[in-house]
């Protein structure tokens, strides 16, 4: 990359990490728009940087066709910091079963129901390249309600590499209750429903999300990799979203129900400035 690709990156980072951090919209993309994942990975990766923050995680959304063959990827990923995570199995929060999860009003809000699996500590080996390596590195799995949120409105209808630029769209994270027996669960089996203020807006399972939650952890760890990122202190992976990305705005109220399962709740609230 060279430095004039460089200092806009730069500009970029800084400029989405100031309104993530001010809870101020953007209203148009501040700069000049990534045109492929690498440049795109390259901004993402400078403002976590600049941003500074804990990462306990990373989500995962699929790249449709077709631009999933234009840009040679079919997912990509955004980090989620760990002050983001509410987890409802902690006992400070067990009493609140619909945590207040902020998003950036003037921007893009929206509410996601998704499996999340815990990759253990210590992997530094070849990334699996099945279902069973994969499992075998799998510690524990959650159900989960990802926020996606970002200052720019335009986040996801201008594309996908628009999305990784900043921070992969990701604004927090609700973890819920462990998926009992997940070990011998077909994952992709489980029914899921998404409520917006008791009104049903999606439905379907993760057989619909190409490979499935595994192959999202698969994409996840050789993303990272290829990125010079450490995996081996363990991380969660919100896996994608399995009913839809439902836009959602402050005051209402999101339900993932996963059949079988539990169901996770939160409301949605106005972010503040940090």
């Amino acid at each position: 990359m060279g430095i004039e690709l460089n200092e806009s990156a730069d500009r970029v980072a800084k400029a989405f990490v100031g309104a993530r951090h001010g809870a101020r919209a953007l209203p148009v993309y501040p700069g000049i728009a990534p045109q492929d994942l690498a440049a795109a990975y390259a901004i993402q990766d400078r403002a976590i940087a600049v941003d500074g923050r804990a990462i306990a995680g990373w989500k995962v959304g699929r790249i449709n066709a077709p631009l999933d063959g234009a840009l040679g990827a079919n997912r990509l990923s955004g980090p989620i910091f760990a002050d983001s995570v509410i987890d409802i199995a902690a006992a400070d929060v067990a009493a609140s079963d619909a945590p207040q999860m902020p998003v950036f009003v003037g921007g893009f809000a929206a509410a996601e129901a998704e499996m999340l699996l815990h990759v253990a500590p210590g992997f530094s080996g070849a990334v699996p390249t099945d279902d069973a390596g994969t499992i075998a590195i799998i510690d524990d799995v959650r159900l989960g309600i990802e926020i996606a949120s970002s200052p720019y409105p335009g986040i996801n209808a201008d594309g996908p590499v628009v999305t990784v630029s900043d921070f992969g769209n990701n604004a927090g994270l609700v973890r819920g209750v462990a998926i009992a027996g997940w070990q011998e669960l077909d994952l992709c089996a489980i029914q899921v429903r998404a409520e917006i203020d008791g009104v049903e807006v999606g439905a379907a399972s993760a057989a619909t999300m190409l490979d499935g939650p595994y192959g999202a952890v698969r994409f996840l760890l050789a993303n990272l990799l290829a990125r010079g990122i450490d995996v081996s202190g363990g991380l969660w992976v919100s896996t994608g979203a399995i009913t839809g990305v439902h836009e959602i705005a402050v005051g209402q109220a999101f339900r993932a129900v996963f059949e079988g399962c539990g169901e996770l709740r939160c409301h949605v609230v106005a972010a503040t400035p940090r």
